[in-house]
């Protein structure tokens, strides 16, 4: 399974984001917005880390996590409830 320990605080941001909408809508995360046109966006390093680290695919507007970062994700929200069930 994929840690996540190692990445910088901007790609670590880019799963934490993911986390809160996950842990707020009760629905699985797949994908979150890259740049929302009103300002806010993921930081352009943090993008390529992820896409280094094989754990996003990114086009601009949209971040997909793939397999393997979807993985990750749960480990970390899995994490934060402290391995209770949803």
């Amino acid at each position: 399974m994929t840690r996540l320990s190692g990445l910088s605080d901007e790609a670590l941001a880019v799963f934490a984001f993911a986390a809160y909408h996950q842990l707020s809508s009760g629905q699985i995360v797949r994908s979150v917005v890259q740049r929302d046109g009103s300002g806010h966006k993921a930081s352009d390093a943090a993008v390529s880390e992820l896409t280094g680290q094989g754990l996003i695919e990114a086009d601009g507007d949209e971040i997909r996590f793939t397999e393997e970062g979807e993985q990750a994700l749960q480990a970390l929200v899995s994490g934060l409830r402290g391995d209770r069930p949803a």
